[in-house]
């Protein structure tokens, strides 16, 4: 039985020690978004995104008043980009066009963050890869909701030398061009190895 001291002591975490949950996510696949052309692929993104999250803010809020403990972020992470826009996309900037249709429909929906702006390339960049990964520094200078990630290896397959290389300049670039922003941008973007499979994971947000 929960004692008057335990809630006491459950009371000062929340009002002296800042007791929170850090965040909720919302997993999306954008499979069935899939389209050659960029403008249809855009349009299904945001309908899908701000159909199936439309709730999720007020969801969150209702959570932390119900358990009394805030929660500070709602984010959601959706399929990796560079899958997404394969199809579509023949060049950076195509992408940057994906990343400001994530954006949108993150302002349009209220979370804090958007996650899934991800090129997976631990066995080999595609040229799908190369291009998303050449676009992300614009996407996170022209976006404010975006996160990105890169995933370079894993144990098993090893790394790929080409796509660090890459992602050393990537990194730069993005530091540059939101300079003006305290480089927000390299906040937002995480390079790393193992990814998780198969599951709504966003590195670093």
């Amino acid at each position: 039985m929960i004692n008057i001291n335990e809630v006491i002591e459950t009371n000062k975490m929340i009002d002296k020690e800042n007791l929170d949950v850090r965040t909720i996510t919302l997993g999306i696949s954008l499979l069935d978004c899939m389209d050659s052309d960029l403008n249809k692929l855009c349009d299904n993104v945001y309908k899908k995104i701000t159909t199936m999250a439309k709730d999720l803010v007020a969801t969150g809020e209702e959570i932390g008043k119900e358990f009394g403990i805030p929660i500070v972020n709602k984010r959601i992470s959706v399929t990796p980009i560079a899958l997404i826009g394969g199809s579509a996309c023949k060049t950076p900037d195509d992408f940057v066009k994906i990343a400001q249709t994530l954006d949108r429909a993150a302002k349009t929906v209220g979370v804090n963050f958007i996650g899934g702006y991800t090129a997976l390339v631990s066995k080999k960049m595609t040229q799908a890869d190369k291009n998303l990964i050449l676009s992300i520094p614009k996407a996170l200078a022209t976006t404010e909701y975006i996160c990105s990630s890169v995933n370079v290896g894993s144990t098993k397959t090893g790394l790929d030398m080409d796509a660090i290389l890459l992602m050393g300049k990537v990194v730069k670039e993005t530091a540059v061009l939101t300079k003006d922003n305290d480089s927000i941008g390299c906040a937002k973007l995480v390079v790393f190895c193992n990814a998780p499979d198969d599951n709504p994971f966003m590195a670093g947000a």
